[in-house]
């Protein structure tokens, strides 16, 4: 049987960057292998790990199209919608889309981190 989920697996072109960028947003920290620069991962943060895989000729995927869709995406609980999206702009992501400001009663808005995969800041 399967005790727990070790970790979320990003492709991308740059793991440590990534890697750099999500541990900024999530406050935890890089854990990378030096023998390995093509998998990086991200401790210290209440949840399952987030670890960087570097894939040659890795393609961001668009949303909302689905030429290259997005296959996963991440949803981080904040307190402050704001607040957070300062700050993950600030930290490299892009808006993608406010949904909160054009759904009523929505709760979310989705961005791209540096590679291009979707996330949602979540208001709970």
């Amino acid at each position: 049987m399967i005790r727990k989920l070790q970790a979320v697996a990003l492709d991308c072109a740059d793991p440590l960057r990534l890697a750099e960028f999500y541990a900024d947003l999530l406050g935890g920290r890089v854990v990378a292998d030096p023998e390995d620069s093509g998998w990086v991962e991200v401790h210290g943060f209440e949840g399952t790990p987030l670890a960087c895989q570097r894939v040659d000729g890795y393609r961001a995927p668009e949303w909302p199209g689905q030429e290259r869709p997005q296959q996963l995406h991440l949803d981080f609980d904040v307190d402050d919608l704001d607040g957070e999206e300062k700050r993950a702009l600030a930290l490299g992501a892009t808006v993608l889309e406010r949904t909160d400001q054009h759904r009523p009663g929505a709760n979310w808005r989705i961005y791209a981190d540096p590679a291009g995969h979707p996330f949602c800041l979540c208001l709970h």
